[in-house]
């Protein structure tokens, strides 16, 4: 048969222009390894409380695959656009005991700028898990010459629709007390949570990055939150079920690609290195509940 006469058969540029297409994303595809650590407080009604804290050191596999061609989006306002991508497949799980903990399919995409609507060009990332979960989070990316600045991240509960607490807030809740016993809470505690890692989860990636000479970082950042001036936008739908007992508020994440280089002798030789950092906001019982996942990883193929 003919290739004219295949239906689905659509040309595609070649592998190198696809991945120039990518833009920000272009370092991303290949097979990622690492570490990191999770925390979640969790509704427990079963065990008679209001949550259980799960605190979790991670171990990480985070594989990206470039889409072979474009994307064509078709415009009814302005001209057609083409957008470039890949799928990922993340797998996460709990490093002293081997359990699986996450699992999640995905796209990021390339999006250009439109004049209909007006917007710059942007990144999104299209999240499904499997609790009930599909996730849109659209943010923009930027280069910065040398190491990313990671600020603290929160994971003190608050009144749904209300203010974040600041940096450093106190925790009225036992269970993220270290020091106080709680049957609500992974015990034994693992040898590699302190409390401050408890209260702000980045300083995970701040310890590993303190003795790298880091040359040059992308960033991207996404969220579900609409902010004009930040170009985020999206949402999360969930299952009934979460709908009424832990319900997606928003999320928000920032991954930094980052280039680092080798100490001497070696300062002529560097690895790519991929940080993140993620809050969901959980909302049942009338709190607010951020989830903060957080990981480095390194390329290695």
């Amino acid at each position: 048969m003919p290739v004219s006469a295949v239906p689905d058969f659509r040309a595609a540029p070649s592998a190198a222009a696809v991945l120039a297409e990518l833009g920000p994303l272009g370092d991303l595809p290949g097979t990622w390894s690492g570490h990191g650590f999770n925390l979640i407080a969790r509704p427990d009604f079963e065990g008679g409380n209001d949550i259980f804290l799960e605190l979790n050191p991670t171990d990480e596999r985070l594989k990206f695959d470039a889409i072979g061609g474009p994307i064509p989006n078709r415009g009814s306002a302005m001209d057609d656009i083409e957008i470039f991508g890949l799928h990922y497949l993340q797998q996460v799980s709990d490093q002293d005991t081997g359990g699986a903990i996450h699992t999640e399919p995905g796209l990021w995409l390339n999006v250009p700028a439109t004049t209909e609507p007006a917007q710059l060009p942007t990144v999104v990332r299209l999240a499904t898990i499997p609790h009930g979960t599909a996730v849109l989070l659209q943010g923009t990316s930027s280069q910065l010459t040398g190491p990313p600045v990671i600020d603290q991240a929160n994971t003190v509960p608050f009144p749904i629709g209300s203010a974040e607490p600041t940096p450093g807030a106190s925790n009225g809740f036992p269970e993220y007390d270290l020091g106080a016993p709680s049957r609500f809470r992974t015990t034994p505690t693992p040898p590699l949570v302190t409390q401050a890692v408890v209260s702000d989860p980045n300083s995970v990636l701040t310890s590993v990055i303190a003795g790298q000479t880091i040359t040059a970082t992308t960033a991207l950042h996404v969220s579900t939150v609409t902010n004009p001036a930040k170009h985020t936008l999206g949402g999360a739908e969930t299952i009934p079920f979460l709908g009424t007992n832990a319900d997606v508020g928003h999320v928000s994440a920032t991954f930094w690609i980052e280039t680092v280089q080798l100490p001497a002798p070696y300062q002529d030789r560097y690895f790519l290195q991929l940080q993140y950092t993620q809050t969901v906001f959980l909302s049942f019982l009338g709190l607010s509940w951020p989830h903060v996942s957080v990981a480095t990883l390194r390329k290695v193929t």
